[in-house]
């Protein structure tokens, strides 16, 4: 009892901890982009293998996120998160000493997988240390904002550490965090597990859903280059359904499934997590595009595009730390729908850059306004997803949030690219190229994008119940002070 008091008391201190490890996981699915060119003339990277330096990441840390956050549960929350951490550091430190491409390729797949460990268990060691309610809800926006703001930073600081270091250093910079993280995690987070459960494990489920998942985000990730109807697409994608299907046969018919179906039973859960992907769909190829945009069209710098983000990782910080606030006053799912109103709007304003556009009305404005629904409806999408989930099933709610918002990031990529990239195709068949054509494919994936997230509001409005979002409110209200932050803490 002793000791569950004396690390309460250290719990901000493991919530800086845990978003530290969060930022960088986030970090890496960005960081490496504006090294790309780099890495293939240093490493003489065939140009068709070069984007599996970012496809092997999304890849293993799409695939391999349920299942991180299932042993999270049964293993332990700060042992698995441990883990991850250093299987993360290490796989950067060997990553950065690469002199062929496959030999990079498999660090970044061992990077992904070492994230999926991390990212669940991190999640759900937050929501098991932290009340629900208000102190919740401010934990949340925390991570909420780091999480959020981490795409963009990695964009600056790839930009960065390839011009002054090498582009190894993209890969080298997680090192001192992963080590430093995992000597400080047992000192700061008390370990918890499900300690009602079975300490079986479900073999079969675990491939299944793995190897299925994978297996789909690799076919998404293709799509693009090999084409959606073509018999590669398709043979893929019906695969992975098949094996899927199997999972789902598997779970239905174990004593002590990987995955409980009935924790679906949770409509607000459920609908979370279909606003997660949406989100994931409709915004995380945003940095996508606007950093094309910027490089091909309007003529900007690897850094000068890199610094261009800075405000819109700024107002993703604010607009979570203000989300947090009006969750515990009017719920989550206005907050929710509203964030969803905003990256609408905000994509529908990209939709109509120039190609003789300016930062200020063609980048700036509209990526304020996507990063406040960014930030608004990152956090509430979250607490949503955990809502009325017990602490034995953290880790699995928080891996299916994660794998949600992170198979919606693939496929919006993957039909988002497809659009531009034929729009692209279809002007130059006409002798249409340059600047005019690609500023004409960008904004047709705005658009699209824009539609994706009208979707989100209708899933927020239709699927999220207004009970949970009311009665998380009276939480929060009803906390008494005793639940405050004690002297030391931030406020």
């Amino acid at each position: 009892m002793t000791d569950e008091r004396e690390y309460r008391e250290k719990r901000w201190a493991a919530l800086a901890l845990l978003c530290m490890a969060q930022f960088v996981v986030v970090l890496d699915a960005s960081i490496v982009n504006v090294a790309l060119p780099t890495i293939g003339s240093d490493l003489n990277f065939d140009q068709d293998n070069l984007s599996w330096v970012i496809n092997a990441y999304i890849l293993a840390f799409g695939g391999f996120l349920l299942l991180g956050g299932r042993l999270a549960d049964l293993l332990g929350r700060r042992r698995v998160f441990i883990a991850g951490l250093i299987l993360f550091a290490a796989a950067s430190l060997v990553g950065g000493f690469a002199e062929s491409e496959e030999f990079l390729i498999a660090a970044r797949a061992a990077q992904g997988l070492g994230a999926a460990l991390l990212s669940p268990a991190a999640l759900s060691i937050i929501t098991t240390t932290f009340k629900d309610g208000s102190e919740r809800n401010k934990a949340l926006g925390v991570w909420g904002a780091v999480a959020g703001s981490g795409g963009a930073a990695g964009v600056l600081l790839g930009g960065v550490l390839t011009e002054y270091a090498g582009w190894e250093w993209v890969l080298w910079v997680n090192v001192p965090i992963g080590i430093i993280a995992a000597l400080l995690a047992p000192r700061l987070i008390l370990e918890s597990r499900s300690e009602d459960e079975n300490r079986s494990f479900d073999v079969p489920g675990a491939v299944t859903v793995t190897g299925g998942l994978a297996l789909f985000v690799y076919a998404l990730v293709e799509a693009p280059d090999a084409g959606w109807d073509s018999t590669q697409t398709l043979g893929l994608l019906g695969l992975a359904i098949v094996i899927l299907a199997a999972f789902v046969a598997i779970e239905l018919r174990s004593e002590k499934p990987l995955v409980p179906f009935r924790i679906f039973r949770l409509r607000t859960l459920t609908g979370a997590n279909v606003v997660g992907l949406l989100t994931g769909a409709s915004l995380f190829s945003m940095f996508f595009f606007i950093s094309l945009y910027m490089q091909n069209v309007l003529g900007y710098s690897a850094i000068k595009a890199g610094l261009s983000y800075l405000p819109l990782a700024v107002t993703i910080i604010l607009a979570a730390g203000i989300a947090s606030q009006l969750v515990t006053k009017i719920g989550f799912k206005p907050v929710m729908a509203m964030g969803m109103g905003f990256i609408a709007a905000g994509l529908a304003w990209f939709s109509q850059i120039s190609v003789d556009g300016s930062y200020l009305s063609d980048v700036l404005f509209p990526s304020l306004l996507a990063a406040i629904g960014l930030g608004f409806s990152f956090v509430p999408t979250t607490i949503a997803a955990m809502s009325g989930v017990e602490d034995r099933e953290a880790g699995l709610a928080s891996g299916v949030i994660n794998t949600s918002q992170q198979i919606g990031g693939a496929l919006g990529l993957a039909i988002l690219s497809s659009i531009a990239f034929s729009r692209i195709g279809d002007l130059a068949a006409q002798g249409e190229t340059g600047p005019a054509a690609l500023t004409e494919g960008y904004g047709d994936a705005f658009m699209v994008g824009s539609g994706i997230a009208l979707l989100g509001i209708a899933a927020s409005l239709i699927l999220i119940r207004n009970s949970d979002s009311k009665e998380h409110t009276e939480i929060g209200v009803g906390e008494s002070a005793p639940v405050a932050a004690p002297a030391g803490d931030p406020v």
